[in-house]
């Protein structure tokens, strides 16, 4: 007998967690999807009247809330937050991570001056956080909250930066890299800069959250983003809801955190955004032929430049050797597939360049603090 699952979201949330979602019915789970943007009486009839096994809805501010105190007393999943409801299970990604990804991405790309747009919401505020740790108390920083988002829904793109902002924008020392905290932020930041006349991304670097195509494709530059793991956080929030309903004891005071898998660069924020025709080609180079067994030397002499020349230059840039450069992207390559793909970790180590499991077991905890396998085993789908 199958059970019914009544999913309460927004359609945006939905067409993430669908793929890891399906495997489930299978499982003899039957969803029942309902708009969480709905008014709350409305919702609770539907619900009431379709008497589900069990719910599984995302976090929104008042909304997510007053569904739990309707009183339906059935097992309850909330994905996208960390706070903790009694008898509920909460999945988010881990917020400060996410901060994290993008302030290395910044610094890997040698910025000097960094600069957070945030919302003021609670994963915002993670965010935020996150960031500002990774970049390090020495680094210029600013934070600018804007709001009048409020009315607008994920997908959409209306507001128009006040005047507060544009002098936010307007007196940060440049280039500056900013991460916005998600990518509806990051489109709203290229718009306003373009209105300003900000090159992106020679003046300004932007980086948003959750890589969500809808926006990052379609937004002018096209803007880079940290990758959210939405198959893993919608099989964790499937396993879940199928050991509630089979009433097994999932208890726990502590939100169930899966880490971001990198950031996925495009025009709006890359290594190539420097003045130094060196180092463009360096990096073009590197990109290029991440996969070959390329070392310094051969670059040099490839390029035809001198070694302690280009090596000084990525210290003084990017505060790394070409070799440790090359060994980021490579790991930031290795990141996607792991999180992404089911491909063996000898395939992916032939994929990143490393060409051997064990070398890039070692580069790969050496630069994420973990090991490949548990790092898809967290992140993976």
């Amino acid at each position: 007998m199958s059970h019914q699952v009544a999913i309460v979201m927004s359609e945006v949330f939905l067409r993430r967690l669908t793929p890891s979602l399906m495997p489930f019915v299978r499982r003899e789970l039957d969803y029942r999807i309902m708009s969480i943007h709905r008014p709350i009486n409305e919702l609770e009839k539907l619900l009431r009247d379709l008497e589900p096994d069990g719910l599984i809805t995302e976090w929104l501010d008042d909304k997510t809330e007053a569904l739990l105190e309707l009183g339906l007393n059935i097992p309850a999943v909330i994905v996208d937050t960390d706070f903790s409801y009694p008898g509920v299970v909460s999945v988010d990604v881990d917020d400060e991570a996410v901060g994290r990804e993008a302030a290395q991405a910044f610094r890997q790309s040698g910025l000097r001056s960094f600069a957070c747009l945030g919302n003021g919401q609670p994963y915002s505020d993670q965010r935020v956080a996150g960031f500002l740790a990774a970049i390090g108390e020495d680094a210029e920083f600013s934070e600018h909250t804007v709001t009048g988002f409020e009315d607008s829904r994920y997908s959409e793109s209306f507001v128009r930066p006040n005047p507060a902002l544009r002098k936010w924008l307007t007196e940060l020392p440049k280039p500056v890299g900013i991460f916005a905290v998600h990518d509806p932020l990051g489109r709203f930041l290229c718009g306003a800069c373009q209105q300003l006349d900000l090159k992106i991304p020679e003046d300004v670097s932007v980086i948003g959250a959750n890589n969500d195509d809808l926006v990052c494709g379609l937004t002018h530059p096209m803007l880079s983003s940290v990758a959210i793991p939405w198959d893993a956080i919608g099989e964790v929030a499937g396993e879940a809801m199928q050991r509630l309903i089979n009433g097994e004891n999932t208890e726990s005071s502590e939100a169930r955190l899966v880490p971001p898998s990198g950031v996925v660069l495009r025009h709006s924020a890359n290594h190539f955004a420097v003045n130094d025709p060196m180092l463009r080609r360096a990096m073009s180079y590197l990109s290029d032929r991440m996969q070959d067994s390329i070392s310094v030397g051969t670059m040099c002499r490839d390029l035809r430049v001198a070694r302690r020349t280009l090596e000084r230059k990525f210290k003084e840039h990017y505060r790394c050797s070409p070799w440790e450069m090359l060994c980021q992207l490579r790991v930031n390559q290795a990141k996607q597939l792991l999180a992404n793909s089911n491909h063996p970790v000898s395939l992916i180590s032939e994929l990143c360049g490393f060409h051997d499991p064990e070398r890039m077991a070692v580069v790969f905890k050496r630069l994420t603090g973990m090991p490949p396998s548990q790092y898809r085993k967290v992140s993976g789908p």
